[in-house]
């Protein structure tokens, strides 16, 4: 009886745990045919009407009227908005599971320096939160190191683009590494829990962190040169890290928020001739025309947050993104170092389109360009032909809180279930207000 009792609650738990995540399918079904949606390419405007063929992973044609190839799967999406799957960049989904519990944050390697350190190494496929961020139309994400609890950093490692859905890293990665994490060292000194030293010593800390920092690149230099002269020169796997970033073939992406931080990390970047992309960028406003000048795109952190400064307009970080815009500054949307609440970021995009940016530059700062800065925008960021086959469905306006309401995510191909951890809570506790339904 013992024995009994345990197999079976042996098997409901494995039921359940089943449950809790869907298992991804190990390659596209077959050809998948959306019929009749009005598809918001942002390569080529909004095709009301218009069908999209998926075969292979891939976008194979668009049209009015496809032809059904034999064996495909024809969804009708008939007065639907049919998006390109959003891009998550700078996120922490998949290191980051309960922010409280320490056991389970695995964003930070300890020490300033640690440019060897690589996301995809920590990353879990089975984390809970890519369920309900899926539900959000988020299909792909930059899984970045970060410092976390107070922790100094300086050279935190190297990011992780992957699909939101996969057994694997291996299967689910689009890049195992891509750029490299750098914090400024802040400008002044943060309050409260984890902040900074007292101002007297403020100064003096942050100018060791500097140098500690120029002699990092100086000595990445030096490794990366001799590495090109002599392959066989012996390895130093932090500074062999780096290589791509000081060869150019890679962006050093800098999480920086004050003004003086963003102009010291635009001078070090034009020093040591690296692709700079600015993370963050609280006060990127005000330097709006040298990022332009320089080419030196913005990922621009959470629209819905508090000014930077006391004194600064209530609407400032709303108005961000229309103000790069004005300005020619490329940029993307993100919400730099969240996991769960990633879940928003079209939401960050809505925010910036009531205080004045366009729709159409709103939609592609979380599909082309986001794709783009992560190093995928020849696969990802727009619905074109031979473009890969991750699309998202709406009943309404993608961007809006009021109208989303997403009814089919398509990764690579693959149509994936939207079923997630919050909907079935949601579901059971409104039968909980309703126990005459249950009765029935």
């Amino acid at each position: 009886m013992r024995r009994t009792a345990a197999i079976l609650l042996g098997t409901l738990a494995l039921a359940a745990a089943v449950r809790a995540h869907d298992i991804p399918p190990a390659s596209a079904a077959g050809p998948l045919l959306l019929a009749g949606g009005d598809l918001y390419t942002v390569a080529s405007g909004v095709l009301p009407g218009h069908d999209l063929l998926i075969v292979d992973g891939r976008i194979a044609a668009i049209g009015v009227g496809l032809a059904l190839p034999e064996g495909a799967r024809r969804i009708d999406v008939s007065g639907q908005r049919v998006y390109p799957g959003l891009v998550a960049l700078q996120s922490t989904l998949g290191l980051v599971e309960i922010d409280a519990v320490r056991a389970t944050v695995d964003t930070t390697e300890i020490g300033e320096i640690a440019p060897e350190a690589a996301a995809h190494v920590a990353w879990n496929p089975d984390s809970e939160i890519l369920p309900t961020v899926r539900a959000h139309g988020i299909a792909v994400a930059q899984t970045a190191p970060r410092p976390r609890f107070g922790a100094p950093a300086l050279l935190s490692g190297r990011s992780f683009v992957v699909r939101l859905d996969g057994w694997t890293r291996e299967d689910a990665g689009l890049r195992a590494t891509w750029g490299l994490q750098l914090t400024w060292p802040a400008a002044a000194p943060r309050r409260g829990f984890g902040g900074d030293p007292p101002p007297d010593d403020f100064t003096e800390r942050r100018r060791e962190r500097l140098a500690r920092l120029e002699r990092s690149f100086d000595e990445a230099l030096a490794h990366h040169l001799r590495r090109t002269a002599d392959p066989s020169a012996p390895l130093d796997l932090r500074w062999e890290a780096m290589r791509p970033v000081l060869a150019g073939e890679e962006p050093l992406f800098v999480q920086a928020e004050d003004a003086r931080e963003i102009a010291e990390a635009l001078d070090f970047a034009a020093r040591r001739a690296l692709r700079l992309v600015l993370v963050g960028g609280a006060e990127a406003g005000e330097l709006a025309e040298r990022l332009a000048a320089a080419d030196v795109p913005v990922v621009v952190g959470a629209t819905q947050r508090l000014p930077h400064r006391r004194e600064s307009p209530y609407d400032e970080p709303f108005a961000l993104p229309a103000r790069l815009a004005a300005a020619g500054v490329r940029f993307a949307l993100a919400m730099p170092g969240e996991s769960w609440a990633t879940r928003g970021l079209p939401f960050q995009a809505g925010q910036a389109i009531a205080f004045g940016l366009d729709p159409e530059a709103a939609l592609r700062a979380v599909t082309a360009t986001a794709a783009e800065l992560a190093g995928v925008g020849d696969r990802l960021g727009t619905l074109e032909v031979g473009k890969e086959g991750t699309v998202v469905v709406s009943r309404g306006d993608l961007l809006d809180p009021l109208t989303q309401r997403v009814t089919h995510l398509v990764i690579a191909g693959r149509e994936v279930d939207l079923d997630h951890r919050h909907r079935r809570l949601y579901e059971k506790y409104s039968r909980r207000l309703a126990p005459e339904a249950d009765a029935q």
